[in-house]
């Protein structure tokens, strides 16, 4: 009897694996080498030896972006796990103190953009530490935060709002949001997609609107972000949003248009009395993930 001798299967590098991860959530090459703090040239050459090892072809490239194929999507939730794994018996001997629960708020558009990005990463980064997550206008989230119901909190900051607390750790241009090719902005009155009573961007797109005399009406009212885009791209309203926030079907509108310059508005991180190592580590890990994730979306 003649028995076959297999060669064993090739052992994943976790460090290639980890530049996988990034280019498929960064759409880019470029990106996850920045990600990874590696070259692009270094980063290609790491999905080369990976593809060869899998005998498989993990991305579609062409000149404006990268995608994963039958085989990267295949190859991605295993990268997670094994990834996850990793950090997770890491952290057991480096940093088995970092531990708990940390209760974070963001509004609801940082919320729907960034946190499950910002999320994941904390959670590979310190996987003992639960990160409670609470949705909710900036005004009421400051109220939670006095109350000691939140440990930290982003907010964000309307133009000329007067405000010296937390620390400031973005500032993006506020614009009207319209339809591509859209004709909502020339109906009068205008007709506007707006938050409810507590959003800080709210009286003062209106009041602007008020100031230069253009009639308008409120045509959607809604305290979620989504609602606000989809009456934007079905071109029923225009809406006040961050410029980052406009996707392809979306454009930014301006006194070109008719409509008033809404200017610029600060996202600040917020913190309690009570300031422990996880929370820290939490505020951290924050502030550079949506420094990160705001370069990639610009």
């Amino acid at each position: 009897m003649t028995l076959m001798i297999r060669q064993p299967l090739p052992l994943l590098d976790n460090d290639i694996l980890r530049t996988f991860v990034a280019i498929a959530e960064t759409g880019s090459f470029t990106s996850a080498a920045d990600r990874v703090f590696r070259t692009p040239s270094a980063v290609s050459m790491q999905i080369k030896k990976l593809e060869e090892q899998l005998s498989a072809t993990l991305f579609l490239r062409d000149a404006r972006s990268v995608t994963l194929t039958e085989s990267g999507e295949t190859l991605l939730p295993y990268a997670r796990r094994m990834l996850a794994l990793s950090n997770e018996a890491v952290g057991r001997f480096r940093m088995p103190e970092m531990k708990g629960v940390v209760r974070l708020g963001a509004p609801d558009d940082i919320g729907e953009r960034f946190m499950p990005t910002i999320l994941r990463r904390f959670a590979e980064v310190y996987p003992a530490i639960m990160v409670d997550l609470t949705v909710d206008t900036s005004g009421q989230l400051r109220r939670r935060l006095q109350e000691q119901r939140l440990d930290l909190t982003l907010v964000n900051c309307a133009p000329g709002m007067v405000s010296h607390d937390g620390e400031v750790i973005h500032t993006e241009q506020l614009v009207w949001a319209g339809a591509k090719c859209g004709t909502a902005h020339l109906r009068d009155p205008l007709p506007v997609s707006i938050w409810e009573d507590g959003c800080c961007w709210r009286a003062d797109a209106l009041s602007r609107l008020d100031r230069d005399k253009r009639p308008y009406r409120i045509a959607y009212l809604s305290a979620h972000t989504m609602a606000q885009r989809a009456a934007v791209i079905a071109d029923l309203a225009v809406a006040p949003l961050p410029r980052s926030y406009l996707t392809d079907d979306m454009t930014a509108l301006g006194s070109k248009q008719g409509l008033p310059d809404l200017g610029t508005f600060e996202v600040r991180l917020l913190t309690g009395p009570e300031t422990s190592e996880t929370i820290r580590a939490v505020a951290d890990s924050v502030r550079f993930a949506f420094s990160e994730m705001i370069g990639i979306a610009a």
